[in-house]
């Protein structure tokens, strides 16, 4: 690893128990880990409970972590993605009646509906695609993560990842043609 890992002196200072790099650390890491936990589980408080794991898991393993082993942020993804399989084997995705927080309060009640529908159409079709192909997708374009970065994380090549979101994309369209989705146009 040739560049130096930003997160590696916050991990440090988290290892001696310095509660203000442990505050910063839950700052910087929290919104990605919730939004990536939501995404796969298409449950908010399933996905708060994933969180709590994962910075449990950072709290234990922070006085041992070596910097150059990995890069702080993958293994963190790494274990969160983990713990989101182990939920979603232990129980079979059902629809949730809860909707992930709203993006424009400003809108108005027909377009608030809309866009209800629309996201609840889309949260649906992506819980119904395979495990791996909604990792990709996730982490491709909800996580923001380059194709290199998501297939590392992965543990696939590129070439795989891309493949993966080749179909993601195809099973997801498929999805929402038999929904009866449209696409917001405006």
């Amino acid at each position: 690893m040739s560049e130096r890992d930003p997160d590696a002196e916050l991990m440090a200072r988290v290892g001696t128990q310095d509660p203000v790099a442990v505050r910063t650390l839950v700052a910087r890491k929290l919104p990605r880990l919730l939004a990536l936990a939501t995404r796969m589980l298409g449950d908010r408080m399933e996905a708060e409970d994933v969180a709590q794991e994962a910075f449990v898991r950072i709290w234990k393993q922070a006085p041992s972590w070596r910097e150059g082993e990995a890069r702080f942020d993958t293994w963190l993804h790494r274990v969160a993605l983990n713990l989101c399989y182990d939920r979603l084997r232990g129980q079979r995705e059902e629809p949730v009646a809860e909707m992930p927080d709203q993006a424009d309060p400003a809108a108005s009640p027909e377009v608030q509906f809309e866009n209800r529908a629309r996201d609840e159409q889309i949260r649906v079709a992506l819980a119904a695609l395979p495990a791996r192909q909604r990792e990709a997708l996730v982490l491709n374009y909800y996580q923001e993560l380059s194709n290199i970065e998501a297939a590392a994380l992965m543990g696939i090549t590129v070439d795989a990842l891309e493949s993966l979101l080749a179909r993601a994309r195809r099973n997801l369209r498929a999805q929402l043609a038999g929904s009866g989705f449209r696409e917001d146009k405006s």
